[in-house]
């Protein structure tokens, strides 16, 4: 082609980074991964599992909290209402066998349960920084949220030198999963001149995830169609393409 072939930064935690940087390669997109999150199960306590009609998981690091701890078994038993298809594949692979997925974002999952008439009580497993209220917004429902913060979400402290050296550079896109680490990076970027910043292209899963960049002067700024890995990849393959030319 005669074009520099754009090298693409995965920020998002482990083990979904590399998850990523496996469908970008089936691509034939060069890309790296620098997770500015890592996981901490933490020693919340948790209701006994009777009781609940239901179980909600807006994130696959619920689940893997939940074997972490050992208490799995517990809670299989119980319908899980999964925010995305990543969340409701891991649960069915971690034993739940009643798995429905919202295939969104949260409004999306508040919509599904309104539509099955949820009753309550509801298990919400979830991490110490929510980045929406699942009780409030369930509250016109009039279901009662039992919410366990069972895992914490830790910013590392910096990018990795040769990553910093390379954004608006070698490394022409960020992919952003979530508003949180939209939030990290941008801290972690601060000193990234302006030339750089304004050629560094973030490609974002939703407005949510794109509004704290925008804040931080990233004005190259794109959106997934929907809010899913697929849209994601196919976001990622159009700008890689529009950089190569056809």
């Amino acid at each position: 082609m005669g074009c520099h072939i754009v090298k693409m930064l995965v920020t998002r935690p482990e083990p979904d980074a590399q998850a990523t940087l496996a469908r970008l390669d089936a691509l034939g997109i060069d890309a790296v991964a620098a997770p500015v999150m890592v996981r901490q199960t933490l020693d919340a306590s948790l209701p006994p599992p009777d009781g609940f009609t239901a179980m909600v998981l807006t994130s696959a690091n619920a689940v893997r909290a939940l074997a972490e701890r050992g208490v799995l078994e517990q809670y299989r038993h119980l319908p899980v209402f999964a925010v995305g298809d990543r969340t409701a594949r891991e649960a069915s692979e971690a034993g739940f066998e009643r798995v429905s997925s919202a295939a969104g974002a949260l409004q999306d999952l508040v919509n599904a349960m309104t539509i099955a008439r949820m009753r309550g009580p509801i298990f919400y497993p979830t991490g110490k920084h929510q980045s929406a209220d699942l009780a409030k917004a369930l509250a016109s429902l009039g279901v009662m949220v039992a919410t366990a913060k069972i895992y914490d979400m830790v910013a590392i402290d910096a990018l990795p030198a040769q990553i910093l050296a390379e954004l608006g550079g070698e490394i022409g896109a960020v992919l952003a999963y979530s508003r949180r680490t939209a939030e990290i990076f941008a801290t972690l970027a601060t000193s990234l001149p302006r030339d750089k910043r304004s050629r560094l292209a973030m490609l974002c899963l939703s407005e949510t995830v794109a509004e704290p960049l925008l804040e931080a002067r990233f004005n190259r700024i794109s959106l997934a169609d929907r809010p899913d890995e697929d849209a994601m990849m196919a976001l990622a393959l159009a700008f890689a393409r529009e950089q190569t030319g056809p």
